[in-house]
């Protein structure tokens, strides 16, 4: 029982994200060494993006290939429309062992306005 609950312990934290607010993706943008990634589609992201963004469409095949290869040691902010394709751009992000992984509340339809 013990190990059970170390167990989901772990994986809990392993593929937990932090959900942040429009003023805390800003600051950590400010703040630098963190790569913003836009996980909505070409299009969406042709529309509109924020500033020096990195699209990687989430539904593309190669996602989790192109991620793998980003830099492990940086913080890494994601967006994408509303929030659904975030929070699983995220859950990649941990597996592939990423530890500063940040999610934007409410995503870009909440950061436009």
């Amino acid at each position: 029982m013990k190990l059970l609950f170390i167990f989901l312990l772990t994986s809990f934290s392993l593929f937990s994200q932090k959900k942040i607010t429009q003023e805390e993706f800003k600051e950590l943008i400010i703040k630098g060494n963190a790569l913003v990634i836009d996980v909505r589609t070409p299009v969406e992201f042709s529309e509109a993006h924020i500033k020096n963004a990195i699209n990687i469409d989430y539904f593309f095949k190669s996602f989790s290939e192109t991620i793998s290869k980003l830099d492990k040691q940086k913080t890494i902010l994601v967006y994408c429309a509303a929030g659904g394709r975030s929070t699983s751009a995220c859950a990649d992000f941990k597996k592939l062992g990423f530890k500063k992984v940040y999610n934007l509340i409410g995503g870009y339809d909440d950061w436009k306005e």
